[in-house]
């Protein structure tokens, strides 16, 4: 079986590959080999998989993706020729779910603003300069209470926030497709209010977005959306950049709409809208939500499990996209 990597990744997290005995594994990295002749191809989450890609691989089988997203790949070309995807969702929840939390402190608090003049030679010192505001007692609202929100929440409970969220529907703890109902999940789904998305809106001091994308929630946050929001609030978001219209954040970010944003996600990434960077209330980072070592070689284990899995036929293993 050959296995064609579309990005650098780390060797150790895909070592068991390599131990097969009843199957010969050759694994082609990027510029190493011609992938044509490949069955399976690991995709990351930044890499395009075209239907013009897919249709150069007539032996491809799987599309293992190291991402829990997977709007990077074309699922339709998938469907028309049976090929299998597969994800990674479960390593990615508490980098991602930390890294909310570390943008949520930091935009609040003006750290990187701080550290930015600190730096510079700008600052002043005094008891009523510098101020900034705290999260506990605030209002945090997730849009997306899946596991990365769920995440998300356990971590600002702790740190004394209250928390709403909006889904499509409540999450019901009794279901057993949740497995919520033991352990830190069901006390945290016990403890945050479901309520509908314009309340959540007017409600929230920070608003995180922590959904999947699809076309449907295209901008989901445009102007009127800002314009529900307190003028006090702060928006986060580490899930897709296309959640969000990037020029009417800029605007009412100039125009005191929102106090400020901190994003992980762009609208046209790699592309950083030039507004954004020049505002002194934004903190911006360049989509490193899953971005620890540990992570990253937790992602290759997961990438790893669900090659094996289907090498071995066993589709009850796999993190089953299509």
């Amino acid at each position: 079986m050959k296995i064609a990597f579309t990005t650098e990744l780390p060797a150790e997290g895909f070592r068991r590959l390599g131990g097969q005995t009843e199957e010969t594994v050759s694994l082609l990295m990027p510029g190493e080999a011609d992938w044509t002749d490949a069955e399976v191809l690991v995709s990351t989450f930044d890499y395009r998989v075209p239907r013009e890609l897919i249709e150069t691989m007539p032996n491809l089988r799987l599309i293992a993706n190291f991402g829990a997203g997977y709007n990077n790949i074309d699922l339709d070309a998938c469907r028309e020729r049976g090929i299998r995807v597969t994800n990674t969702p479960q390593p990615v929840i508490e980098p991602t779910a930390e890294l909310a939390f570390a943008l949520m402190i930091d935009v609040a608090r003006r750290v990187s603003e701080f550290d930015r003049e600190m730096r510079a030679g700008t600052s002043r010192f005094g008891v009523m300069q510098n101020l900034s505001h705290s999260l506990y007692g605030k209002t945090l609202g997730i849009i997306g209470m899946g596991r990365i929100g769920l995440a998300l929440a356990r971590r600002a409970i702790a740190s004394g926030m209250k928390v709403i969220y909006h889904n499509r529907k409540p999450i019901d703890v009794q279901r057993d497709d949740v497995q919520c109902t033991k352990g830190w999940q069901q006390t945290v789904i016990e403890e945050a209010e479901y309520v509908d998305f314009q309340t959540l809106l007017q409600d929230s001091d920070f608003v995180s977005l922590n959904l999947p994308y699809t076309p449907a929630v295209h901008h989901l946050i445009g102007k009127p959306e800002l314009g529900m929001m307190k003028r006090s609030a702060y928006l986060i978001n580490t899930a897709r950049g296309a959640h969000v219209d990037e020029a009417a954040l800029t605007e009412a970010l100039k125009s005191g709409i929102i106090a400020g944003a901190a994003m992980d996600v762009y609208e046209h990434e790699p592309q950083v809208n030039a507004e954004l960077l020049s505002l002194p209330n934004v903190v911006l980072s360049p989509h490193t939500g899953t971005g620890t070592w540990e992570g990253r070689i937790a992602m290759c284990e997961n990438v790893t499990d669900n090659i094996l899995a289907f090498m071995n036929n066993d589709i009850n293993k796999m993190n089953i996209v299509l």
